[in-house]
């Protein structure tokens, strides 16, 4: 009753109603685009292409675009270079003055770095188009098929494939500012979710034709446990521990400022799903390395077993090591102290200046700890998850880049929704509390 309650209060909210019904619309442009092939491929030629994208990095940079790279669409680069480029303006932000200069400089500077984002996802898109079309052309050569890309031809569909991508990045800007909000983050979320109906009805035709029987009973495990990962997950990405800030009393005039007790959210889980992407990019360069050898032995032999121990170990220590370089640059405990002692803030018990950032500091070590650890066994799960039977398309969503992300997008879009509704005096969608969405949490990039 409480939920048919609640999407009566959705229905019954005009700006809420067209704000959805347009987000759906996008979507759905979206997802036609997606199917849409490029021009001069035959699709019954790329069987070669969705199995080499069926494993690996490749894997990932398909779910991400809903399927459209392994179909070889006009949307096949998807927004992958948009959120590379926004990666790397973000680093640029950490270590160059002048782009931090601009992150200060409020909304003139935000448009200016999504400028510069821009322009950079235009480069990367023109790097990226050729090497998509002469791995396109390998791998229908090889099924068999026939394709031909003279230089013009490997232009036009580069500015085919760089127009998809950019198309994709309009529709995300036009769901922030007519649709629901989210809208980069949401075309992603769409673009995985694309690909779990399909993986949940092949696992469990997989279960009901094991010959061995039971294959339902563990098929209903296999969702629980999806269930209960999806649950971890969610306090990866809520997690904080609140640090009391004591704010001392001032006295203008006739009244009485400050002196209220407040708390400062230090998330469990500060780098988000952002050592996850670092991590990937590195062990990828060795399976690029043996693509130019014949040895595949050894040290690069295990390497590139996706699914092997060690393979899956060095990333697991490479998630937690960079999960402590990216918290250590992007919180910055000596900037937390300073904010305090401006606005008469102090924490009880400890002195401010020096042994605040030194207790600041103590606390997000102590807490970074933990979260890096479960963020790495969030990340390897989905090779455990094939390792005991699992087909890969539905252990991918058992942990990783994809879980995170779905988690994290989804808790937002509740959050947009719950604040639509309390603006107009109605119940959220939690009654023990507002939801917690990545503002308090984890981001996606």
């Amino acid at each position: 009753m409480g939920f048919t309650q609640t999407v009566k209060n959705i229905w019954s909210v005009d700006d809420l109603r067209k704000r959805l019904g347009i987000t759906i619309l996008l979507v759905i442009v979206y997802r036609f685009g997606c199917y849409v092939v490029l021009p001069g491929i035959n699709p019954d030629d790329l069987m070669a292409l969705k199995n080499f994208t069926s494993d690996g990095l490749m894997q990932l940079l398909d779910m991400f675009s809903g399927g459209a790279f392994s179909q070889a669409s006009i949307f096949a680069l998807g927004i992958m270079p948009y959120i590379t480029a926004s990666i790397v303006i973000q680093l640029l932000g950490m270590v160059l003055p002048a782009f931090q200069k601009m992150q200060r400089e409020g909304e003139s500077g935000r448009m200016k770095l999504n400028q510069y984002t821009r322009y950079l996802t235009v480069l990367i898109l023109l790097v990226q188009g050729p090497a998509y079309l002469l791995n396109l052309q390998y791998q229908v050569r090889a099924a068999g098929g026939i394709i031909e890309m003279n230089f013009w031809t490997v232009v036009f569909m580069t500015i085919v494939l760089a127009a998809g991508s950019m198309f994709i990045m309009w529709l995300g800007e036009r769901i922030d500012q007519k649709g629901i909000g989210n809208g980069i983050s949401f075309i992603i979320l769409i673009g995985i979710m694309a690909r779990f109906p399909e993986a949940v009805i092949q696992e469990f035709t997989g279960r009901l034709m094991n010959s061995a029987g039971g294959g339902l009973v563990i098929f209903l495990v296999e969702l629980i446990i999806l269930v209960a990962v999806i649950a971890g997950a969610v306090l990866l990405v809520q997690g904080t521990r609140k640090v009391p800030v004591q704010y001392a009393k001032r006295i203008q005039g006739n009244r009485q400022y400050g002196g209220a007790r407040q708390y400062i959210p230090l998330k469990v889980n500060a780098a988000g799903v952002m050592p996850i992407i670092f991590a990937q990019a590195i062990m990828f360069i060795p399976v690029t390395m043996v693509g130019f050898t014949t040895d595949h032995s050894g040290f690069f032999g295990a390497m590139t077993d996706l699914y092997g121990f060690w393979y899956n170990l060095v990333y697991f220590i490479m998630i937690v090591a960079f999960t402590y370089f990216y918290t250590a640059i992007t919180v910055r405990p000596a900037q937390m102290a300073e904010d305090m002692k401006r606005n008469n803030g102090f924490i009880p018990g400890v002195k401010p200046g020096k042994p605040t950032v030194e207790y600041l500091d103590t606390i997000m070590s102590r807490i970074t700890l933990p979260g890096s650890i479960f963020l790495g066994i969030v990340a390897i799960l989905p090779a455990i998850a094939h390792v005991v039977g699992l087909n890969r398309q539905f252990a991918a969503f058992f942990g990783g880049t994809s879980l995170l992300i779905m988690v994290g997008v989804i808790l937002d879009t509740l959050r947009i929704i719950e604040g639509h509704l309390l603006m107009r005096h109605y119940d959220g969608l939690m009654k023990e509390g507002r939801i917690k969405g990545r503002t308090t949490g984890s981001g996606a990039f």
